[in-house]
């Protein structure tokens, strides 16, 4: 069932919703990294410590994101988005108030779960409301804050541990919560599907287990937690999981994530190369900072303002994207901005302790524009060819993978640095610029194996998204 049509008020609003929840969940998810050592210290346990903290958020995340496409067409986008900021309201003003370390990871686990029903749920709500002519310039918003919100998050944090209380890093989603129920009640409109297949219970467990288990390895991999018998069986058993999954999932016509969806071209290139993207994306703001801090000597403050041109790039390139996609057609686009974005990763490994600052700053705005120019493209390409009746489940694995793919991301950087910095807690300051320059110039090249992904892409394809942007 659909409500009426949207009005010019609603199609202009949405877009901003939706990036408020998206900007609140994205800065979440990075704010906590600068205050590690001083909410243990708080809590009264080892800042190693905090890192179930951390962990049990993405997981959360990555479990619950598969139902978010069921539970949107069962109970309606309105009611479940809603509830979703309010579930993340809540998780966060419990985090605010741990006096525990269990309940702190208790409270983002809860946090999770409200973020794992936002940001598919407004994607999905986003491809209902606009044409696919129209989405670009919807969905461009959208992508901002998924690039801003990583960005601020360790500044922000930094900065409020620095001059106010480490509460404040969960209070402080609170009033842009109030604001996001406010314009939901006020212009999100209300799709559900008015027959709704039984939920996929034992697929949710399959997939669910193995991808939590197979992140929870990758989380710990390298802290000499488990020995390596011990994570050999763990990642053995998310494997079997998930090929349980992909089994059982043949065996339904309506599975948890429909698999069969990657048959499609345009949905196929963008899903698995936004993942090989991100996998050398996503381990750029935790490398930048380590590089500034640890290896330069910046403050967090200093470090942060150093990565802020990013997201103003990616603010400024806006206005501009659909133009450049229309000028040059998706399969262009991705192909050529891959292997900058690489270069641009790759660059980075040229600052030193003499390169300026205004150069840094240039590097990090130009490295935005290319960040944005992608994301944009490939949050808008996946829809292109899916049908009416697919745009939930396509959401949904997109979502997930894209989730997934950052986590993945964080702790390839993570897993590449340490290779290079075997020493890493005795290591010097020139050690370690040079640990992170190699790798950053691994990242780079890691990226450009998604250009073999995008080529895949017809020159004509997406036009059906891209042919009247430029009217």
């Amino acid at each position: 069932m659909s409500p009426p049509a949207p009005t010019a008020t609603v199609k202009r609003l949405l877009p901003w919703l939706v990036a408020v929840a998206f900007f609140m969940e994205s800065l979440d998810a990075t704010i906590l990294n600068t205050a590690v050592p001083t909410i243990a210290a708080a809590l009264h346990v080892a800042p190693l410590s905090m890192k179930s903290a951390l962990t049990s958020y993405m997981l959360s995340l990555a479990v619950f994101i598969p139902i978010s496409g069921w539970v949107a067409d069962r109970f309606g986008s309105r009611k479940v988005f809603s509830s979703a900021i309010g579930l993340f309201m809540l998780g966060s003003f419990l985090c605010g108030i741990s006096t525990r370390m269990s309940f702190l990871v208790a409270a983002r686990i809860l946090q999770g779960c409200g973020g794992a029903m936002m940001v598919p749920v407004g994607r999905l709500t986003l491809v209902r409301t606009f044409a696919k002519s129209e989405l670009v310039r919807a969905i461009s918003f959208f992508s901002v804050p998924a690039l801003i919100g990583p960005m601020l998050g360790p500044l922000a944090g930094g900065l409020i541990v620095s001059y106010f209380h480490w509460r404040m890093i969960f209070f402080v989603n609170l009033p842009i919560g109030f604001l996001g129920l406010y314009l939901v009640y006020r212009f999100m409109p209300d799709y559900r599907t008015e027959r709704v297949d039984p939920l996929d219970f034992i697929g949710l467990i399959l997939f669910g287990s193995g991808i939590a288990l197979f992140s929870y390895v990758l989380e710990i991999f390298g802290e000499n937690t488990l020995g390596p018998a011990e994570i050999i069986s763990f990642l053995a058993l998310s494997f079997l999981l998930l090929f349980a999954y992909w089994r059982h999932s043949l065996t339904l016509p309506r599975p948890l994530l429909r698999l069969g969806l990657f048959r499609i071209r345009t949905f196929r290139s963008s899903v698995i190369g936004g993942l090989v993207t991100r996998l050398g994306v996503g381990g750029v703001p935790f490398l930048l900072p380590l590089l500034y801090q640890v290896g330069l000597g910046y403050t967090p403050v200093q470090s942060g303002l150093l990565i802020m041109p990013q997201p103003l790039a990616a603010m400024s390139l806006k206005m501009a994207m659909p133009r450049i996609i229309t000028r040059f057609g998706y399969r262009r686009v991705l192909v050529s901005n891959t292997i900058m974005i690489g270069l641009s990763i790759a660059i980075f490994s040229t600052i030193g302790a003499g390169t300026p600052v205004w150069l840094i700053a240039v590097q990090a705005f130009g490295y935005g524009c290319f960040s944005s120019l992608q994301f944009t493209a490939i949050n808008t390409i996946v829809y292109a060819d899916l049908s009416e009746e697919d745009t939930s489940m396509g959401s949904s694995i997109a979502s997930t993978m894209q989730q997934l793919s950052l986590s993945f991301g964080v702790a390839a950087g993570s897993l590449i640095t340490a290779f290079f910095i075997p020493d890493r807690f005795h290591a010097s300051s020139s050690q370690m610029i040079s640990g992170i320059h190699r790798a950053l110039l691994t990242l780079g090249a890691m990226t450009l194996l998604s250009t073999l992904v995008f080529r895949e892409i017809h020159p004509r394809d997406g036009a059906n998204v891209s042919q009247h942007w430029g009217e």
